[in-house]
């Protein structure tokens, strides 16, 4: 993920209106994908749209469709940390990341940020929407997306949180696939091998759990409490790491929807492991077959998560619904090394972490705290 530090040269105008700022962001995105937006004019008010061009190749076998999706509760975290570069980096997660399931690829994304107030005076809410612009800049490059158009509004009293600054940041975005490259699950073989794409951190669901098991534990000031048997850094910095966007390797790994882009893997299924976790994911991704899988050589989960589901009193089985243990995507196909391969061109550790069968159900060698079965079958 970019950083802070490397974005110090993009030139945002702050100015007195603060939708402008996030204007002229948007804008820096449309190199992601050169020739893809159309311009009226270079102002504030233009015009902008996406070239139809773009698609005419095939564009009777293109189909389109729209995604929706938000960070949640996340935002406290960084409301709490005054962190929040991260926070696009965490909702095109979410948003974006859906499409590769079906082996549809994002094209362009807009926003609703919905702010309690902007005060051009107040310091922390300035720089609080200067690091939300420029973590917009850095993770559509990651995800190889352009930002189109967004809106931001003052809701007042109707947004609440923690600190000065608060909002909620919600997500659309537009995705195209080929017809003949659309995921349904049916592709899925017995033998086939599920690859594992690691996620560092958690992902944009469960965190009602997290923060009332912090808050129980640690007191309302959670975020700032150090526990020495974790180490040095205060907690909310060890929950703090963004999502890992996989949006963009994957349309390396099926090729996206332009059919004559050769894909640098063959790809079955994919599952993006959010709300309800392996369990729900893969009997999602695996429910058209009717097949199973057997994930024998899990993914090591992050120490916090383990030391969540403790603190939030789960058995092993809940904890795997709750969060994603390890990877926060599965690619399944015949080619794991290749998948392994293109997964290192974009920093992001992946490995082979099991087998599709014949035998239904989803059976997941135990990683939890708990350790209460050796294997936890669903």
């Amino acid at each position: 993920m970019a950083n802070r530090g490397s974005m110090q040269g993009v030139n945002i105008e702050l100015g007195d209106d603060m939708s402008r700022m996030f204007y002229e962001a948007s804008r820096q995105t449309f190199d992601n994908r050169p020739g893809f937006v159309f311009e009226g004019h270079e102002s504030f008010r233009g015009f902008r749209a996406i070239r139809g061009q773009v698609f005419a190749k095939h564009i009777g076998q293109i189909l389109f469709n729209l995604g929706f999706d938000g960070i949640g509760t996340r935002v406290e975290l960084a409301e709490r940390l005054n962190e929040h570069f991260g926070s696009f980096f965490n909702l095109l997660a979410m948003a974006a990341d859906d499409a590769p399931v079906k082996g549809a690829e994002v094209i362009a994304v807009g926003s609703i940020l919905d702010v309690n107030k902007l005060e051009e005076e107040n310091e922390t809410i300035k720089n609080g929407m200067r690091d939300l612009a420029l973590g917009m800049i850095a993770a559509a490059e990651a995800a190889g997306v352009v930002v189109i158009n967004g809106e931001i509004a003052e809701l007042g009293y109707r947004i609440k949180g923690y600190g000065d600054f608060n909002y909620n940041w919600g997500a659309g975005v537009l995705w195209a696939a080929h017809e003949d490259r659309i995921l349904t699950g049916h592709q899925i073989r017995p033998g086939d091998i599920a690859v594992g794409l690691v996620e560092l951190g958690f992902r944009s669901n469960g965190w009602t759990k997290i923060r009332n098991g912090l808050t129980e534990h640690y007191g309302t000031e959670w975020h700032n409490q150090v526990d020495k048997s974790l180490g040095e850094a205060t907690l909310g910095q060890l929950i703090q790491t963004p999502s890992t966007i996989y949006h963009k390797l994957m349309t390396e790994l099926t090729g996206g929807f332009d059919i004559d882009k050769e894909p640098k893997a063959d790809v079955t299924g994919v599952a993006h492991i959010t709300g309800g976790g392996q369990p729900s994911k893969l009997a999602s991704m695996l429910e058209p077959s009717g097949l199973g899988i057997t994930i024998d050589k899990p993914i090591e989960p992050p120490e916090m998560m383990k030391r969540m589901q403790l603190l939030c009193d789960l058995d092993d089985a809940s904890a795997y619904h709750q969060w994603h243990w390890g990877p926060g995507m599965v690619v399944v196909g015949s080619e794991p090394d290749k998948v392994i391969a293109e997964a290192a061109k974009f920093g992001i550790a992946a490995q082979e972490i099991g087998q599709v069968t014949d035998e239904p159900g989803i059976r997941i060698l135990n990683k939890g705290a708990v350790q209460d079965e050796e294997w936890l079958r669903f």
